[in-house]
């Protein structure tokens, strides 16, 4: 399984943010899943990659030209994709995809996580998305989404978005999504 991670090419004001994308990484890793990631060597991007790869996991990088002549790529990946543009970046991430994950980002990482809550919604994408919560994180994106659903605006289906708080509960979402939208068993 091919996890695609959306993360900040920066590190963050709270160390916790590092902890989660190393964490991520290597259990991505020990899981035998591959990482996705934007191709980067700094911040989270870097963190997760670095994780990925120090645990024996196969990581996928995806990066746009200019980045690379800002020497941002990160050089040890398993396969390193220099593209030319940020929306060839998301349309192969995408594709490459198997679930979809977002750690703590910036604008970059909200505008990406944001077109797959989108295509899970209009049933274009029928696969997992999980937003690590970590620190509480994505609480206000949550309490978005549930105001756009009050309001009328944003409906859940059965392919809707998991914050999940810890790497447990990832693993059981994901678990819990395969087993019932792929087996056609139910995950209870």
């Amino acid at each position: 399984m091919n996890i695609t991670v959306y993360c900040g090419a920066h590190y963050g004001n709270d160390p916790a943010y590092a902890a989660c994308a190393r964490s991520l990484g290597a259990w991505i890793a020990a899981s035998g899943y591959a990482l996705v990631y934007g191709g980067g060597r700094v911040g989270l991007m870097g963190i997760v990659a670095d994780a990925a790869l120090a645990g024996g996991g196969k990581v996928y990088g995806v990066i746009p030209r200019f980045l690379v002549e800002r020497e941002t790529e990160h050089c040890g990946l398993t396969k390193l994709t220099v593209v030319e543009t940020m929306a060839e970046r998301k349309r192969i991430m995408l594709e490459q995809g198997d679930a979809y994950v977002a750690l703590p980002g910036g604008s970059g990482t909200l505008e990406e996580i944001s077109e797959v809550i989108s295509l899970i919604r209009l049933s274009r994408l029928l696969k997992p998305c999980i937003l690590f919560n970590a620190c509480g994180f994505y609480d206000p994106l949550k309490l978005q989404l549930e105001r756009m659903e009050r309001d009328g605006f944003y409906k859940r289906n059965r392919f809707s978005v998991c914050f999940a708080d810890s790497l447990e509960a990832m693993h059981s979402y994901l678990i819990g999504w395969y087993m019932q939208d792929i087996c056609g068993v139910s995950a209870s």
